[in-house]
This record gives C-alpha cells, sequence and structure tokens, in this order.
C-alpha cells in the first residue's frame, strides 16, 4: 500500500469514527419510544407503546423527538449515506391509528365490567387480559418536522473533525422505509437545542472577534414541569452577538417575565466587556434603556434589591461605577445621588431649535389651529450679513422667550431681554396714536412704552406681545396704515414688518391655554446647565457605557419626546459616521420598556418615524433595539418584519397570538402560549437558533 492509500484509508477510518461519536451523543438506544410510521415533508406521525412513553419519563407536548435509521452501535457508518442524519421532530398532538376505534370499544365495555369497583382499573390484570392490554398500549403522535442534522467535512480543512449541520427541512423521504424515533435527553438534547447556525458565529468573528454565549436558562416543554421526566436541567444559551445590530422583541403579559429577560439579556451584553476565552475580544457595547417604570435604574423587591444599574460590580476590582454605568432622571432619586438630571436649558442659544423641537413633540397630536401653527415655526439661524433677516430672527427670538417666561419657564438669571433695534419709531408712534381722533388703547400705549425700553423685564415683554398681537389683528388700530408705509418706504425690501412666523409666536397669547400647553415642557428645563444631555448620553454611549434613562416620574408626552430626540441624536450620529466612511462606528443597543407607549401604533404607516427607520436601517449603522411591550399588535408592522430575536412569553388572546404566527414556527406554540401563565416560560428565537426553544429563563441576579 502506497503512503497516500494509507493516508486515504486512515483519513476514512477517522470519519468512521467521528461518525459513530456524533450519533452515540445524539441517539441513545435506551431512549427508544417507537416506530415513524407515516411521513411527508411537513409533517411526521410515529407509533408509540405505553412501555416506551413511561419508561422516557413521558412525552409532553412540544417535546423534541428525533427519528433516524442509524444504529449507533455500528462501525462501518458512512456520513455520506443518505440515511446518516436524523429528523428533528416537535410533538403537536395526537394521530389516529386505524385500530383507534376497535380500541375504544374495548376500553368502553371493560370499563362497563368493572364500572362502580373504586379499588380496581379497567387496566388491571383481573379486567383486561395482558395481549389485549399489550396491544392496545399503542398509539399515536403528530410530529412537526423541524429539520435535519446531518455530518459533513470542513470545506477548508480536510483533515478537521466533522461538523454537525442543520437544514430547516427534509431534502427527501420514503414512504415504505422505517425510522426508529428516539426522545433526546441529557447531553444530546443540549447539542440540538444549542445547536448555532454556522455561518451566524462566523459572522460574529468576523465583525466582532467574539463568540462568546451565555446562559438563559433551562428546556421547559410545558407548565406542567415535572422533575423526574428526565430532561431536568438542561441549559440553554444565547449569543450575546446576535443581538447586536439587530431588533430583539419581547411580548407577554404583565408579571410574566419580559423585565427579568430584558435583565439578563443587558447583562450578558454588558459582559462582553471581559471576555472569558482567551480567543475572544473583548467588546465595549453603549446600552440605553428607557426605563418607564424606574425597575432598572432603582433597587426593588421583585429583583432582591439586585438592580441592573449595579452590573458594574461583577467587574474586576478597581472597577469604578462612573466608567461603566450612568443613570439620567427628570428627578433625582435619594438612592442614587450621582444621577444625572435629564433637563436642558431652553434659553440656551445652541439649544433654542433643540428645545423648540420638544415643545413641538409634546404638542404633536394637538390638532388646535393655533398650536400647529406654532409647531411649525423653527429656529435655523440666518446669514449673519443679512441684517434684515438677522433683526427678524432676534425679535422671533425675542417673542419666543417671552412665551416660554409666561408657560413658567424659569429665566437663567444673567438672561436679560433686549429690545435694541427691534422696534422702529414709527410702530411704536402707531400704538400710541388712537385713530379718527379716538382715544388710544391703554394696553397699545403700555406696549410701546415696553418695546421703548431696551432692557424690559420678562413679564412685560410678554404683555406687550401679547398686545401686540391683538393691535395687528385689531381692523380698526393703526396697523394697517403702519404697515402699508412701512411696504412701500423708499429703499426698502417691500416685506411685512410682522413675517409670518413672528405671528405664529405672539398668536399664543391669545388663548387662555396656549402657554399653559407649552408649559408641558417646563419639567425639562434648566436655567443652570449649559449642556444638551442628547450629546452627553451619546457621549456616554460612544465609551461603552450603560445607560439608564429614569423615566417613572415623567409625564407620557414628555417620556416619548425625550426618547424621540435621543434617539434621533443616536440615529443621526452613527448614520453621519457610516457616511464619512468611519470604519469604527459605535456599536449602540437601544431597550425600549413599554414599547407601546414610544414606538408607532401597529397602525401607523409612518415610514419616516425615526424608531422605524432605527428598525428598518439600524443594522448598517451599528443600531440594535430590545423592545418589550404586552401586545404584538400594537407594534408597527416594518418594525416587527425587521426583528430577528424573539422572546415570547403568555400571551392571553387569540389576536395576538394570531398575529405572532406569522412569524417563524410560533404557529406550535399559540395553545401553549395562551394557556400557560407560569412567569419566566419563554419561547425563544434568536439569530443563530434556527427553531423556537422553550426555555424556563433563569432569574436576574447580581
Amino acid at each position: 500500500m502506497s503512503i497516500e492509500q494509507g493516508l486515504t484509508s486512515r483519513r476514512t477510518n477517522d470519519k468512521k469514527v467521528d461518525t459513530k461519536n456524533w450519533f452515540q451523543k445524539l441517539i441513545q438506544p435506551d431512549e427508544y419510544v417507537g416506530d415513524l410510521y407515516s411521513i411527508n415533508y411537513e409533517t411526521a406521525r410515529v407509533i408509540i407503546h405505553d412501555f416506551y412513553r413511561e419508561k422516557v419519563g413521558g412525552i409532553p407536548s412540544l417535546s423534541f423527538l428525533i427519528a433516524s435509521r442509524v444504529d449507533p452501535s455500528k462501525d462501518d457508518l458512512d456520513f455520506k449515506a443518505e440515511d446518516s442524519s436524523f429528523i428533528l421532530l416537535r410533538v403537536m398532538d395526537a394521530a389516529a391509528l386505524p385500530q383507534d376505534k376497535e380500541a375504544e370499544r374495548i376500553r368502553v365495555e371493560t370499563a362497563q365490567r368493572i364500572s362502580g369497583e373504586t379499588e380496581k382499573n379497567w387496566d388491571d390484570a383481573g379486567a383486561m387480559d395482558m395481549r389485549t392490554k399489550n396491544l392496545l398500549g399503542f398509539a399515536g403522535v403528530q410530529c412537526r418536522i423541524i429539520g435535519t442534522f446531518f455530518l459533513e467535512e470542513n470545506g477548508h480543512n480536510g483533515e478537521a473533525p466533522l461538523n454537525l449541520k442543520f437544514g430547516s427541512d427534509i431534502s427527501n423521504y420514503y414512504p415504505n422505509r422505517g425510522l426508529k424515533v428516539y426522545k433526546p435527553n441529557g447531553k444530546a438534547l443540549e447539542h440540538i437545542v444549542n445547536y448555532a447556525d454556522p455561518s451566524s458565529i462566523q459572522s460574529h468573528i468576523e465583525r466582532y472577534g467574539n463568540t462568546e454565549k451565555v446562559k438563559l436558562g433551562f428546556v421547559r416543554y410545558a407548565s406542567t414541569n415535572r422533575k423526574y421526566q428526565q430532561i431536568d436541567d438542561v441549559p440553554v444559551f444565547i449569543y450575546p452577538a446576535d443581538l447586536l445590530s439587530q431588533k430583539s422583541a419581547l411580548f407577554g403579559m404583565t408579571r410574566t417575565g419580559k423585565s427579568n429577560t430584558t435583565k439578563i439579556i443587558a447583562k450578558s451584553v454588558f459582559e462582553l466587556r471581559t471576555a472569558e476565552k482567551a480567543e475572544d475580544k473583548p467588546l465595549r457595547i453603549g446600552q440605553i434603556i428607557f426605563d418607564p417604570n424606574g425597575e432598572y435604574a432603582n433597587e426593588n423587591v421583585q429583583d432582591n434589591n439586585s438592580a441592573i444599574k449595579n452590573i458594574w460590580q461583577l467587574l474586576p476590582n478597581g472597577t469604578n461605577k462612573a466608567d461603566e454605568v450612568v443613570t439620567y432622571g427628570i428627578t433625582s432619586h435619594p438612592n442614587d445621588p450621582e444621577r444625572i438630571l435629564m433637563l436642558l436649558n431652553f434659553f440656551e442659544p445652541s439649544n433654542t431649535q433643540i428645545g423648540k423641537s420638544i415643545i413641538d413633540s409634546l404638542l404633536s397630536e394637538d390638532s388646535t389651529n393655533y398650536i400647529k401653527q406654532f409647531c411649525q415655526v423653527s429656529f435655523d439661524e440666518p446669514d449673519p450679513n443679512d441684517r434684515s433677516a438677522t433683526t427678524r430672527y432676534n425679535r422671533r427670538l425675542l417673542a419666543y422667550r417671552s412665551v416660554l417666561a409666561r408657560a413658567g419657564f424659569q429665566v437663567p438669571q444673567n438672561l436679560r431681554a433686549s429690545t435694541r433695534g427691534l422696534f422702529n419709531q414709527d410702530l411704536i408712534t402707531a400704538l400710541q396714536t388712537g385713530r379718527n381722533n379716538s382715544p388710544a388703547n391703554p394696553e397699545y400705549v403700555s406696549a410701546a412704552q415696553v418695546f421703548s425700553n431696551q432692557n424690559p423685564t420678562w413679564g412685560q415683554l410678554a404683555n406687550a406681545f401679547e398686545a401686540l398681537d391683538k393691535f395687528i389683528r385689531d381692523s380698526s388700530s393703526n396697523y394697517t396704515a403702519f404697515e402699508n408705509a412701512y411696504v412701500s418706504r423708499p429703499n426698502g425690501s417691500g416685506d411685512r414688518w410682522a413675517d409670518e412666523d413672528l405671528k405664529k409666536i405672539i398668536g399664543i397669547f391669545q388663548y387662555p391655554n396656549g402657554t399653559r400647553k407649552i408649559g408641558k415642557g417646563a419639567e425639562q428645563h434648566s436655567a443652570d446647565t449649559t449642556s444638551d444631555y442628547a450629546e452627553d448620553i451619546y457621549t456616554h454611549l460612544v465609551k461603552g457605557k450603560l445607560v439608564i434613562i429614569d423615566q417613572s416620574s415623567g409625564e407620557p408626552e414628555l417620556n416619548k419626546s425625550s426618547a424621540t430626540r435621543i434617539m434621533t441624536k443616536i440615529f443621526r450620529e452613527n448614520q453621519r459616521k457610516f457616511v464619512q466612511g468611519v470604519t469604527d462606528i459605535p456599536e449602540i443597543l437601544v431597550y425600549v420598556e413599554e414599547a407601546h407607549n414610544i414606538l408607532p401604533a401597529g397602525n401607523d404607516l409612518d415610514l419616516t418615524d425615526i424608531w422605524v427607520r432605527t428598525a428598518k436601517e439600524g443594522s448598517k449603522y451599528r443600531i440594535g433595539m430590545v423592545y418589550a411591550t404586552q401586545e404584538v399588535s400594537s407594534i408597527q408592522k416594518n418594525i416587527l418584519k425587521n426583528t430577528a430575536n424573539w422572546f415570547i412569553s403568555h400571551l392571553n388572546n387569540t389576536d395576538e397570538t394570531k398575529e405572532l404566527c406569522k412569524y417563524y414556527d410560533f404557529i406550535d406554540f399559540e395553545p401553549s402560549i395562551r394557556r400557560a401563565q407560569d412567569k419566566g416560560f419563554l419561547r425563544v428565537k434568536t439569530l443563530s437558533n434556527l427553531f423556537v426553544i422553550p426555555v424556563q429563563v433563569d432569574k436576574f441576579e447580581i
């Protein structure tokens, strides 16, 4: 035999040994349950005897079975043979057998014979002969075909061990060829439920240099989770990298484990910064949690006072909390002295348009005409060389700040109002003069005095602008004559003195509720700060910190507007870096609790919404999103269609479960999701896992 033939023979023997080892891992003869007797491309039927059903600890609905012709005890196994594979099945329900009617007749007759004998059951030896009992012990089970496991050589290295592969279907079947069926447990079940798509793992290596996985919980087939079914404590793992640049959904009723799962996810991503394996690259991922109930930012009883904000304590000694976790809130908290107040100085020149956009967002659903007109005004700074445009801008800014002052926004102590060069003498005279020898209106005269004062108070200015609005609207005033003269003046621009934006601003004063509505934004204002919290938050995220936004003390409109503004900042900054060709775009993961309060509604088809854009485009900008809510139907369809990771607990009505059935193989779990109310009992589908796994999620702890 030549050296080459010897090497070929050795490789062949190695492959046979490898094949046998794999099948011995996945198929245990002691776990035999029955035979597959009917199959097509979607479903399979299995005949199972009560003896084997009892021997393996029962066969719960939705449990996994495997069907194969391979005898793992044989040595001469060829991984290339068509039969060298096994089909993964999911138990759905009972299947009818041809003899079922006759079996039911016998059971009924036997039960009638022992009726009233409470010490005896109809299947006891004295009631039914053993041969009949044995025959009646067979029953059919209907299964869904999940896919096929098979072995394949490493395409890059023929010497390498065989790879376990999975296909989400079957490539062929023979209706007249039997298959033995087994119930996997222990290590076999662990291999099956934690099988990950190799292409996903390879993408993790190429993009992140990290293949770390973390334990999410353990396999749980049913609400009745009896311990002796021989599948106790089979761990289920997820890859945190699956969540990066992807959309992840958590759906379920209140108190069914959504928040606990979210915390485990956030913890797993946070811990990527300390890679356990030497070959894994540490990853600092910026995470931001919008926390409407304060359960992430504060210690609480349901977490045994183990808040996610304290996750930095898991890192090596010497770690500084400020370098890892930052909390924000609208109000301070006695147990969180380092919390940063999420406030903005609306009077700061650089924040003018930002503050205005916050107010616009709060009033976006107000259909009142004068509010809609006010929201149309923007404060884009003019060309400083255009004197006329600059004057008009400064006049609008003065009026807007007067509206804020009237609405209850505290004015910074060092900010003085100035009317210099904004109100010409002809306007002052028109305000001071009556029409057709009638006496001048005292309100107009008072306004003229305020505008003539170079440094009036903000309260005086608010009253003066209110009077000016009346003056402009008053058909019996001198304003029309003044404006006609202003427009036709020599060397003039031909524009009216009061531009439309100014009228929209001061028009607020004519309505008693006008400034009260604008005052909704006062909670986000501070006269003492100069920075923009959205800028600061983005800086924290770029540094890989965990940022928690405590929104528990804010009004719903305020929470939504601030979350939208922060999300817009994150999206635009990462988008800008992408367009500029920056190679190290920061990975950011956004968590949205009670997502129905922030994300667009299910029937909202606005594709320009920042949350929808993040769902559709965020992946290329390295923005991931984890959203949690009670109802599938409450989330916009475009967001659902772009969701890769799903964590589903109890939903209590068919409207929601039918909506869920549109995605992956959740249709198999619809009855269970609607029926089982156990806390932490989830059905999980992630990017790397190719089918849904029922999981009892671990309890979050620091």
